[in-house]
């Protein structure tokens, strides 16, 4: 999901280009005893990778640098050599690893751990249950899954997420870049005393579901804008408190929203959304924010659908429980043939696979269940 973005501004910075050019300048040196023919070939060769690369200039072995480790020639790092080691990515970037704890759970834990103890201390009953569980004659379903979720279940898991980010954080540290006493989103004088007030789940809520609502994001975006922000502040190192939450939540929601939809936002759009900031300020944010993410906007299928269910887990571990409905004679046909039109794709993938290879595993055949309709 989403698109890598790689970048190799010099062609002496990508090991590929590094070990063509570098066989080549040696094969010019070999041949410089055999005659000036071969050399001057094997040199022009050499050349000519580099113009072909992007460079448009000539440089020869001794203006480049990469030969000598001490010269003064301009070294650029590729991105590949940016990425974190494993162990690393496990403890500090759940953004970018599926097998990394989401910073929002681990931050949640907390208050659910203490309400479930307080609620035992003080033996509070849990009350009514408001949560429906299926039987053998009838089964409860909602209508939020992972390819396709609930727009509003999704946004309140999102700011709830937000919320604990806030109200859990470590220390203030911040950028002027979305400090909103620095950069107003309103004309509105912010009061002087904006950074000691935490934002309560209602007011985070509102103003994402205003941005949602006005240029008709996704839930799918929602889900990638959390990704966003917890990338940033495990890149950046800072913490989004009451001071800049508006302006990191709007650089995540605005990136997200050219990521993942074919037809995204401008800039400009927002700026009728909010109609106090200026394009000039949504690009300068937006430029800030793509340099800390280090350009990698990339989100893996498996980190999506990581933070997909740990959301639905904060759901249930707040009591914010998905609208379930009793599953209905229509929408139980609707399902079968969702799964019969998946199952027929499977079974001509598992036919090419045949064709291509003997292989063991694709010897198992495929079942067919029919759904019982009552």
């Amino acid at each position: 999901m989403g698109n890598t973005v790689t970048c190799c501004v010099s062609p002496g910075a990508s090991p590929k280009l590094g070990r063509v050019r570098g066989s080549a300048l040696r094969a010019a040196s070999a041949g410089g005893g055999g005659g000036g023919a071969g050399s001057g070939a094997a040199a022009a060769a050499a050349v000519g990778l580099e113009r072909r690369a992007g460079n448009y200039r000539e440089v020869t072995e001794a203006e480049s640098g990469d030969s000598d480790p001490g010269g003064g020639g301009p070294h650029l790092q590729h991105i590949s050599d940016r990425e974190f080691p494993d162990d690393l990515a496990l403890e500090s970037n759940p953004s970018d690893h599926p097998r990394a704890s989401t910073i929002f759970l681990s931050k949640s834990q907390t208050d659910v751990r203490e309400k479930r103890k307080s609620n035992h201390i003080n033996h509070v009953s849990p009350g009514q249950l408001t949560k429906k569980y299926s039987s053998c004659s009838t089964i409860f379903i909602d209508d939020s899954t992972v390819s396709q979720p609930n727009l509003r279940s999704t946004i309140k898991c999102v700011t709830l997420a937000i919320y604990y980010h806030i109200k859990n954080r470590d220390s203030d540290r911040s950028l002027d870049i979305f400090d909103e006493k620095s950069h107003p989103l309103t004309r509105e004088e912010v009061p002087d005393d904006y950074f000691k007030h935490d934002p309560d789940h209602k007011h985070i809520y509102r103003f994402v579901r205003t941005l949602f609502s006005a240029a008709q994001l996704t839930a799918e975006c929602a889900i990638v804008t959390l990704v966003y922000l917890e990338r940033l502040l495990t890149y950046a190192e800072i913490d989004i408190c009451p001071s800049n939450w508006k302006r990191i939540v709007l650089g995540a929601i605005l990136l997200a929203s050219k990521v993942w939809d074919d037809q995204a936002v401008w800039n400009v759009d927002y700026c009728q959304i909010l109609k106090d900031i200026t394009v000039e300020d949504m690009n300068e944010m937006e430029r800030h924010f793509l340099e800390l993410l280090q350009f990698n906007i990339n989100v893996p299928a498996s980190v999506y659908a990581k933070y997909y269910f740990d959301l639905r887990s904060l759901a249930d571990d707040n009591n914010l429980n998905f609208l379930l409905e009793p599953l209905s004679k229509e929408r139980a046909q609707k399902l079968e043939a969702i799964s019969r039109l998946c199952e027929d794709k499977y079974k001509d993938l598992s036919k090419a696979a045949m064709r291509r290879s003997f292989s063991a595993d694709n010897l198992v055949g495929i079942r067919r269940t029919n759904a019982i309709l009552s």
